[in-house]
């Protein structure tokens, strides 16, 4: 196969299992080799990452404008929806380039959660999403550092680096709600539940499908 990058492939094919578990065998596997570097298993499943990551955070940043009882809460709000709006703006200027597939929907664990924060009103809202927030940006932060660490890809560093300010952000507002529960979020955080990893990953979009942007 031919094309500008030069990709392979094997870079065309949807990852096989996302979400916050063990998303391949070989995470060092070179799946293309592109002009901004080789493009690993990891740097292709992080950029999944980051994209399923912003399709369930910046519906619930709009929740909680909308239902968010507290100042802080609806700022929270504020920072999930324009901090996913420029970190997925990112993530598709950067699949596009490195021919990597991404969903338009987040994985069913993913919206399980916006099922529940949907449901929730007042105060339970505003517990819920500051505590599951919280609980799932510390869970990708590790990931960031260890991408931004060990790709070899330009283009998969640059969002490594925007999502590792644009995570920290977020846990920081979740934290001045005054709502986190720090020692449950620690065991979640630690003990994240056994999950097949069909509830952890994203479903690939169908056939002609149009690709969903989120908005600022």
């Amino acid at each position: 196969m031919g094309g500008a990058l030069g990709v392979t492939l094997a870079a065309l094919a949807y990852p096989a299992a996302l979400g916050f578990g063990t998303v391949a065998a070989a995470q060092d596997r070179v799946v293309a080799e592109t002009p901004a570097g080789p493009l690993t298993e990891a740097d292709r499943d992080f950029v999944v990452k980051v994209r399923a990551a912003g399709l369930w955070e910046y519906p619930v940043g709009k929740m909680a404008l909308r239902k968010g009882t507290t100042g802080a809460v609806r700022t929270a709000g504020q920072h999930l929806v324009s901090g996913h709006a420029a970190l997925d703006a990112s993530c598709r200027r950067i699949a596009a380039q490195l021919n990597i597939t991404l969903p338009n929907r987040p994985s069913p664990q993913q919206q399980g959660f916006v099922a529940t924060l949907g449901a929730d009103t007042g105060r339970r809202f505003d517990s819920d999403m500051a505590n599951i927030l919280r609980t799932t940006h510390g869970q990708i932060f590790g990931t960031i550092a260890k991408i931004r660490t060990t790709t070899g890809n330009s283009l998969v560093r640059q969002l490594a680096d925007q999502a590792n300010d644009t995570v920290l952000d977020h846990i920081t507002v979740m934290e001045k709600t005054g709502l986190v529960d720090f020692d449950q979020v620690l065991f979640q955080e630690t003990t994240p539940p056994k999950l097949p990893s069909e509830d952890l990953t994203p479903p690939p979009p169908a056939a002609g499908e149009p690709q969903v942007t989120l908005k600022p």
